[in-house]
């Protein structure tokens, strides 16, 4: 019985394992023809592609808008799975008859999102051609955002509420192009910029009158009845946290509970759009990580104060020694220097610089002002060859902080004097002392006795 039972679980042990050895000889071939089969559908994108076509063509306002957008690869992606129609606006309507502060808002790095959807509402994931031009909705690339498209008796096509203007004016075996008279905007994407526009993104609650001084004791009265959003009345000195040895947490800004604006929220939002735009990761990590600037210049922000913040580049930052970064403060110090406590764009600094020749800014550390003067069409910054152009302006600009980017790192005027006066160890030498004997004077005491006798003689 044992004998029978162990030739039947042998038979069944066989039966299951041959099975399973083809199964995993199989799967080898398989994951290969998948990743074959991929790979196929990556290589259809070819010099044929509409999207390539788009790139060439005379739409040349939209595929620079494209290429902005960093949407190639999603498209790429997009035409590889099935055909695509593009909805492409021509060119005056996105180089004239667009609103120019619409526009900027697109092309401001933290609105990328925005431009994104923007562009993908005007593609549809299947082919329609003239012929084919049935009304209805139709599903674009952006996800929610759909369009209608009609077609009236008359033979005018409309796409929400664009006209189409040259149906089929690009096809290609993997998608086709007309164009259209105006952009399509969706509806997020205004919503968007009607909340940037009318800052309810950075608007807290409803700010209270900013508190008085009692010029006798320097301290705060009770609140008076001021108009919201005035600006504080304490200077932003007084609002700042105590040096680092003394509370490396910073101090909280006058006022009572409710803040006027959402300063956390701002000063988050310019740190993610300075590593978004590239170059300034540095200024981002020292900002966050190395002190608690971040978190102070959020509660100032919050308190209704303005800040510009003088970005240096990571070009800049690599210079930095390790002396100079690691002394107690040196980093808050550094930085302080770099944040101006105004709300300053590129265009007011250059013309300030144009007007007046050179300008002092102060800055959050005192008493150090920075030198601002123009030169060389641009900005500069700071004195003889520690000074900054400005390299990259407005990175960031909402009405409460301004981040303008430098090409260098500023120093005050005392600490570059004082670094050239210290003399240096390695080049100084010493002379060493050498003993001079006075040569001796012979006959001076003769030469004495005869004045003296001469002198008495003429008297007598």
């Amino acid at each position: 019985m044992m004998v029978t039972m162990d030739s039947s679980i042998h038979r069944v042990s066989n039966s299951f394992l041959l099975p399973l050895f083809v199964f995993l000889t199989l799967l080898p071939f398989h994951s290969c023809s998948s990743s074959s089969s991929s790979s196929s559908t990556v290589s259809q994108i070819n010099s044929n592609s509409i999207l390539v076509a788009l790139l060439d063509s005379h739409y040349t306002e939209l595929a620079e808008l494209v290429e902005k957008a960093l949407l190639l690869q999603k498209l790429e992606e997009a035409v590889g799975n099935h055909n695509i129609t593009i909805f492409a606006p021509r060119n005056q309507a996105l180089e004239r008859e667009l609103d120019p502060e619409f526009k900027r808002f697109l092309l401001e790095p933290r609105n990328l999102n925005s431009l994104q959807t923007l562009l993908m509402s005007h593609i549809i994931p299947t082919r329609i051609v003239a012929g084919k031009f049935s009304g209805g909705r139709h599903k674009t690339l952006a996800g929610d955002h759909h369009l209608h498209l009609r077609d009236d008796p008359s033979g005018n096509k409309t796409v929400d509420s664009a006209a189409v203007l040259k149906p089929d004016d690009v096809i290609r075996p993997d998608g086709v192009i007309h164009g259209i008279d105006q952009l399509l905007v969706p509806r997020s994407v205004q919503e968007d910029f009607n909340r940037r526009r009318n800052l309810r993104a950075i608007a807290a609650v409803l700010p209270e009158g900013a508190p008085q001084v009692d010029p006798r004791t320097n301290r705060l009265k009770k609140p008076a009845p001021v108009p919201a959003g005035a600006p504080p009345v304490l200077p932003i000195y007084d609002a700042m946290a105590p040096g680092p040895s003394i509370a490396p947490a910073p101090a909280p800004g006058p006022g009572g509970a409710r803040h006027h604006f959402n300063g956390e929220r701002q000063v988050k939002d310019f740190i993610h759009t300075l590593l978004q735009y590239g170059g300034y990761n540095e200024m981002a990590d020292i900002l966050v990580n190395l002190t608690s600037l971040a978190t102070e210049m959020g509660r100032l922000v919050s308190e209704g104060y303005v800040l510009t913040v003088l970005a240096p580049n990571d070009e800049a930052m690599a210079k930095l020694t390790t002396e100079q970064l690691s002394e107690p403060g040196a980093p808050e110090q550094i930085m302080y220097y770099h944040i101006i406590p105004e709300y300053q764009t590129e265009e007011s600094m250059y013309n300030a610089v144009r007007r007046f020749g050179k300008i002092r800014y102060d800055t959050l550390r005192l008493p150090h002002k920075v030198v601002a003067q123009e030169a060389d069409g641009s900005v500069k910054f700071g004195h003889g060859e520690e000074s900054a152009y400005l390299f990259d302006p407005d990175i960031y600009t909402d009405g409460r902080i301004s981040v303008q980017g430098i090409d260098g790192v500023l120093f005050p005027l005392e600490e570059l004097e004082e670094k050239e006066s210290k003399p240096d160890k390695r080049t100084t030498t010493t002379t060493p002392l050498v003993k001079v004997a006075a040569k001796p004077r012979r006959g001076k005491l003769l030469e004495v006795a005869c004045s003296m006798l001469g002198a008495f003689g003429q008297a007598c």
